[in-house]
């Protein structure tokens, strides 16, 4: 905005925690702070139009958290209803798979005891139950700003003024957003979170650790044939359509009311500045295995999301003055389980738990280093240091070898508490893997037919994402040369593939070679945050309410 424009005062409004993100790990330190103490004041702020909105992931659900923060849920109506009934894993080829035998997996990669559900609407049944304890909870609002202090300790945060134009200048809708202060800010916003990125970089939290990894998710529910559909089947698998050298896998998920969920995750260290992970999701999708489970069904949602990779050896350290990291803003997802729900909760709790201590002993906005101390030797460490050597396995000696090799290692790890590898790096950062297009061949992928596989326009109509187009764009580029002699001259325009909605495009225009960004068809993914090669686009929120409505992933 203009520095010049003149900006009425922000109102505020003061809690004891203010917790940014209404997911799984926000809600649940929430729920926990008013379980141990009524008294405490929680307000929980959504960029979503509503609580589960943005909410993307599996989702094989792990309750064990669950468990532990509301033990009663099981006697009562809930979402989630689909118990696993059926765990496969596949090898695929180009024209078949193989069947890796249950028993010669790590107990740990069993999904006995789980449950496929849909996590928005888990996330909506955990908001309802937080509410009914005194929890306030705001959708519609996007965090946008962190508020600090003179000593510099965070001490709450300001949501994004509404009514901005596309120029910067405030319109005649124009409303200023509110701060919100908090005793204790807890950042819960999801992998590539933008306050959490801030508080990493600001204070150092990176530091010590190796770099965070990240895949990108891609996923669509489809309702299929009533006599294919096996309800809490669920089906993983790797290899084709990727090759070797690219990290990934895919995911079927059985409900009930005949749907399957499909997913494909590629990992975001892939080297080819020509591979598109939306393309080769289409692709999967044609592999015999896949294409005559959709057969005569129909494709419902669209969607995709960053996912954190880089676990046990990528974690920040999760305390920074006057507040916390929790959840995927931290990086707690379990790679070869593809499950992070049930770290995310118990993180949120260990959190709350902590938080609830200090402002019992009448503390405030200080570091709650008992909570980073602890999570190493809680579930959530129990549950990531046994695979923590599967994901750099994987990155370092490819999927075939890198797959075996991890497997051996969490079989030790599970058996004797051991690794042959000790603690393996992961090396660098996803964006730096990336090489220049001159190094590779251009991919010639098939166009859709319509049925099976779709374009990018199609799918994000299908997520139902809607942005206010006279407002600022969110997708900040910070230098517009940077962006046309390296992203283009170097890497030929690798955000035109690597984006799986279509946001960004290189177009000739009067002879000249010109960045589009169609911001409004942004799902939030984050993607481009993670995977530009010269760093140069920074995600953040739009106005708040905005961005993908997924109803059902």
């Amino acid at each position: 905005m203009s520095e010049a424009a003149e900006l009425p005062e922000r109102e505020s409004m003061e809690f004891d925690v203010v917790i940014v993100g209404a997911g799984p790990a926000g809600l649940a330190a929430a729920i926990r702070l008013k379980q141990i103490d009524p008294e405490i004041s929680v307000v929980v702020l959504e960029k979503g139009a509503e609580v589960g909105a943005h909410v993307l992931s599996g989702n094989v659900l792990d309750p064990s958290a669950l468990d532990r923060l509301l033990p009663e849920w099981r006697q009562e109506e809930t979402p989630i209803k689909t118990a696993v009934t059926e765990d496969r894993f596949f090898l695929y080829g180009p024209h078949g798979s193989v069947r890796l035998p249950n028993f010669a997996l790590p107990k740990l990669m069993s999904n006995h005891g789980n449950f496929v559900v849909s996590l928005g609407l888990v996330c909506k049944w955990m908001a309802e139950k937080a509410e009914a304890l005194g929890v306030e909870i705001y959708p519609g609002f996007a965090a946008s700003e962190l508020l600090f202090d003179e000593n510099n300790t965070v001490v709450g945060v300001a949501t994004g003024d509404m009514g901005v134009t596309r120029t910067g200048e405030p319109g005649p809708m124009y409303q200023r957003g509110m701060a919100l202060l908090g005793k204790y800010v807890f950042l819960g916003e999801g992998v590539r979170g933008s306050l959490a990125k801030q508080v990493i970089n600001a204070y150092g939290l990176d530091q010590g650790r190796e770099p965070a990894k990240f895949g990108l998710g891609i996923k669509e529910l489809w309702e299929i044939d009533p006599a294919k559909s096996k309800p809490g089947r669920i089906e993983h698998s790797f290899g084709w359509p990727l090759d070797d050298k690219t990290g990934g896998g895919s995911f079927l998920y059985h409900l009930g009311d005949n749907q399957v969920y499909v997913g494909f995750v590629v990992h975001l260290n892939y080297q080819n500045p020509y591979l598109s992970p939306f393309e080769e999701f289409q692709r999967f999708k044609t592999h015999p295995d896949v294409a005559e489970l959709l057969k005569g069904g129909k494709r419902i949602a669209y969607g995709a999301r960053a996912i954190t990779e880089g676990g046990w050896q990528s974690v920040p350290k999760l305390v920074f003055p006057g507040g916390a990291l929790i959840g995927c803003s931290a990086g707690f997802v379990n790679v070869p389980r593809i499950k992070g729900v049930h770290n995310a909760m118990t993180s949120g709790m260990l959190a709350a738990e902590k938080a609830a201590e200090a402002l019992k002993a009448g503390r405030s906005r200080d570091q709650l280093s008992d909570y980073d101390e602890a999570w190493r030797s809680s579930p959530i460490g129990a549950d990531l240091k046994p695979v923590r050597n599967v994901k750099p396995l994987w990155s370092q000696y490819g999927t075939r070898i890198g797959i075996m090799l991890g497997g051996l290692d969490m079989w030790t790890n599970s058996l004797f508490g051991f690794s042959f590898f000790g603690t393996k790096k992961h090396g660098k950062p996803d964006y730096a893997c990336l090489e220049p297009a001159e190094k590779h061949q251009a991919i010639a992928y098939p166009k859709p037919d319509g049925e099976l596989t779709f374009d990018k326009v199609s799918s994000v109509y299908l997520s139902n994402t809607n942005h206010e187009e006279d407002q600022l764009v969110h997708l900040q580029v910070k230098d517009p040369a940077l962006q046309k002699s390296s992203e283009l001259g170097v890497y030929a325009g690798p955000s035109q593939r690597y984006c799986p909605a279509g946001v960004y495009e290189w177009v000739k225009e009067n002879g000249e070679d010109k960045f589009v960004i169609n911001a409004q068809n942004c799902v939030h993914c984050k993607t481009c945050d993670i995977k530009d090669p010269n760093q140069n686009i920074n995600w953040v929120p739009p106005q708040g309410g905005e961005g993908p409505v997924y109803e059902v992933m």
